[in-house]
């Protein structure tokens, strides 16, 4: 076997693990609008989680093409806008929707409570319409459908979400970035222990269908759960909501915790989206 041989059969592999791996896209080529010298700021990340983030990014996980449905899901983990719950509220749910053929998109907002600079009707409400108009751009290259992107809140990134999922959404036609000519607003929303802040009272009638979760003892996050369903259920738009007994906060997809509710609820969502046609049922 010769030397040039032997190195292709070592290289292979590594190209193709390399187009499978994760794609990142930061929202603005040359950083977020007005804060463009902080672009090259270095984010923090350790276990498991990552802050200091003034670049904000997307960072993709295609499901493989012979499984994918053409659905998609841009995900916000929670943190407290102080940090990003990274591994546990974002890559492992992308990992699950891949695993349904669904196209994941993990969202790397700035946080507000870390840096006073930012607020959140502001500085991340750009940043969840960018992501999601950034999705839909990718919308060929990606195998996604426009009509079926959603969004997925954990905590403080469900208050993302509802910063855009109650607006209209609609691009600027005279914007000279084509990506910002596109509609933000998600299709469908799944809120998993939302935040409080931009919970609305009242929906509009054209809201998202919504998926909502949350634990009965989250002292948190439990009254915006019903407040929100309450407000589905006047505006007649479809919803769903589970609301456990116990689990308090942060239990994420359920991996983790010793309460069989809390480990099956993952399975909820995916019944939830096919019986909402945004998958296809399974045979």
């Amino acid at each position: 076997m010769s030397r040039i041989y032997l190195f292709l059969c070592l290289l292979l592999p590594c190209l193709v693990n390399g187009q499978d791996s994760p794609i990142v896209l930061h929202l603005w080529p040359d950083g977020a609008p007005g804060y463009e010298n902080r672009k090259n700021e270095p984010e923090i990340a350790k276990d498991y989680y990552v802050k200091n983030i003034h670049n904000p990014s997307i960072t993709v996980y295609l499901p493989p093409k012979e499984k994918a449905t053409g659905a998609a899901v841009v995900i916000c983990p929670g943190g407290g806008f102080r940090l990003l719950v990274y591994n546990s509220e974002g890559v492992n749910p992308a990992k699950y929707l891949n695993d349904l053929g669904i196209a994941a998109i993990i969202l790397k907002y700035r946080l507000f409570r870390e840096d006073s600079t930012y607020s959140l009707e502001k500085e991340v409400r750009q940043d969840a319409y960018r992501a999601m108009r950034l999705t839909r751009s990718h919308a060929k290259e990606w195998g996604i459908d426009t009509a079926r992107v959603g969004m997925w809140g954990f905590s403080a990134g469900g208050e993302v979400v509802t910063q855009v999922a109650y607006a209209k959404g609609n691009g600027d036609p005279a914007a000279k970035d084509p990506v910002d000519r596109l509609n933000g607003k998600p299709d469908f929303q799944i809120l998993v222990y939302p935040g409080p802040l931009g919970i609305p009272q009242t929906v509009p009638a054209d809201a998202p269908k919504a998926f909502l979760v949350v634990a009965n003892n989250d002292a948190c996050c439990s009254a915006p759960i019903v407040t929100l369903l309450s407000a589905y259920r006047d505006a007649k738009v479809p919803v769903e909501a589970h609301i456990f007994a116990n689990g308090d906060h942060a239990f994420n997809m359920g991996y983790k915790t010793d309460l069989l509710s809390l480990k099956a609820w993952p399975a909820l969502l995916t019944n939830w989206m096919m019986d909402s046609h945004i998958i296809a049922a399974r045979k």
